[in-house]
């Protein structure tokens, strides 16, 4: 099956619903896509991507606008065969360049008013068999990991594998044709368990004019939302509002693309009267943990394993840990269905990824006495000084509360006695006002044992960040 054969399916059975709802703005009204009207958009821009040469198993650079164009587009390009490339809509003419040499493109497709497509020269073979063994997995959908902690890697998703991992996220989340799905996030970064769950579910996906709380919030109460899916950066604006507009019609308000702090948690629930329930989503697995169970208690926690997967934890030896704790983590590793089918550059089959441990995330973690899972930390962020380990983030975390700091990156320092210190690089909200260096030890020194404070800060204009907003941490 071709993914959008569910969509298709839809629009058979539904065909005057609302697929999507874009906010008109400035005393404009609302605009209506019905799953009729998608499919009409989508097919005829299939029919001229066939005609220009576009066959099954093509890689199909997508540059699009935020909205309708993108939706139609990338629905388009798989249509007709194609593997989708999202590629930010800002990247630089340079960085477009570097991207489609990445990705090996045949095609580039830009939406960004006249559609446009370009036949690229002098395509070099992914796998090492011509293509074929790339064009024998049926592949989707192409996306570049974020790079935060290594090189990035394009992951490969085939039809197959995403509608498989669009049953395991709907057994949570429950997506039907009664919601009205809030979308905030770059679509070029968030699509499959998503916008494309959203479809293949018959929902409606509201599209506001900003991601400002107040059109948001307006947008949502007018046309009933139902779900958010968002980041903590959203949630943030949204909990600052002082308009008074509520939520009352949502169900469900997820968190995702990065950790929700406490603090922002603490600050939506007590603004909007619901918890925010996070979710981790991996692209070369899928949403396999959510936090449906603990949201209202322990909003931090990811939550439990999904239906169609298992999560375990790896400990040193490579065995499962009997026991785990704060003190006491492992690896999390996760098996299931809707695992990636290949990774691009070196080309890596699936199954040396994933035999016999399943995905291993890298990142530490545990399960508390509720069968929740928390995350402690990144394990290439580890930091052992005299035998007493800990991560990076936790100490990042104490440091972004305070009100003179934007973001912050801790790193290990080596030391000839003492085997690694922490170190804390600050970009400040105020360039010109940085926070005193005092009131970032008093900060940590109130959270943190002693020896998770940082001996060093220095200050910096700003921290490099994937196109996500996350800290880059690995360097060239």
């Amino acid at each position: 099956m071709n993914v959008v054969d569910l969509v298709r399916a839809r629009a058979r059975s539904q065909p005057d619903a609302p697929a999507l709802l874009l906010a008109g703005g400035e005393g404009r009204p609302d605009e209506t896509v019905s799953y009729a009207s998608l499919v009409e958009r989508f097919e005829a821009i299939e029919e001229r991507l066939r005609a220009q040469g576009v066959v099954q198993g093509d890689r199909c650079g997508l540059v699009a606008k935020q909205g309708l164009s993108f939706v139609e587009t990338a629905l388009g390009i798989l249509a007709a065969g194609g593997c989708m490339v999202p590629i930010p809509e800002d990247t630089t003419p340079r960085a477009l360049a570097a991207h489609c040499a990445e990705a090996h493109l045949h095609h580039l497709v830009e939406a960004r008013g006249e559609l446009s497509l370009q036949c690229l020269p002098d395509v070099t073979p992914v796998d090492g068999k011509g293509d074929e063994v790339f064009r024998a997995l049926r592949p989707a959908y192409l996306r570049f990991t974020s790079g935060t902690t290594r090189r990035r890697k394009g992951v490969i998703l085939g039809h197959a594998a995403i509608c498989a991992r669009l049953e395991n996220a709907n057994r949570g989340l429950a997506i039907g044709a009664d919601d009205r799905v809030m979308w905030l996030l770059p679509m070029a970064h968030h699509f499959v368990v998503s916008i494309l769950l959203y479809l293949s579910r018959g929902a409606g996906i509201l599209l506001p004019t900003s991601s400002l709380a107040r059109p948001v919030l307006e947008l949502a109460e007018r046309a009933r939302a139902s779900v958010f899916y968002a980041s903590p950066f959203h949630y943030n604006l949204l909990s600052k509002d002082t308009s008074g507009v509520g939520l009352a019609t949502v169900r469900l308000a997820v968190s995702t693309a990065e950790a929700l702090r406490p603090d922002v948690a603490a600050a939506f629930r007590a603004r909007f009267g619901r918890p925010l329930v996070q979710a981790l989503g991996i692209i070369e697995v899928g949403l396999p943990v959510i936090n449906l169970a603990s949201a209202e208690t322990k909003p931090q926690a990811l939550g439990r394993p999904q239906p169609g997967y298992e999560v375990w934890l790896r400990g040193e030896d490579g065995r499962a840990l009997a026991r785990s704790g704060p003190d006491h983590t492992g690896e999390i590793c996760i098996r299931g269905t809707g695992m990636l089918d290949a990774y691009l550059s070196p080309w890596t089959p699936a199954h040396e990824v994933l035999v016999p441990d399943g995905f291993r995330t890298g990142d530490q973690g545990f399960f508390d006495e509720d069968g929740d899972l928390h995350l402690a930390g990144r394990r290439a962020n580890r930091i052992n000084l005299a035998g007493m380990k800990f991560f990076c983030e936790e100490v990042e975390a104490v440091l972004d509360e305070h009100p003179g700091v934007r973001r912050s990156r801790v790193s290990a320092r080596r030391h000839p006695h003492l085997g690694d210190i922490p170190v804390a690089e600050i970009e400040p909200a105020d360039r010109a006002a940085p926070p005193p260096r005092a009131e970032l030890v008093a900060l940590c020194r109130e959270r943190l044992p002693g020896y998770k404070i940082p001996r060093e800060f220095t200050f910096v204009e700003e921290l490099r960040t994937t196109p996500s907003g996350k800290v880059v941490r690995w360097e060239e």
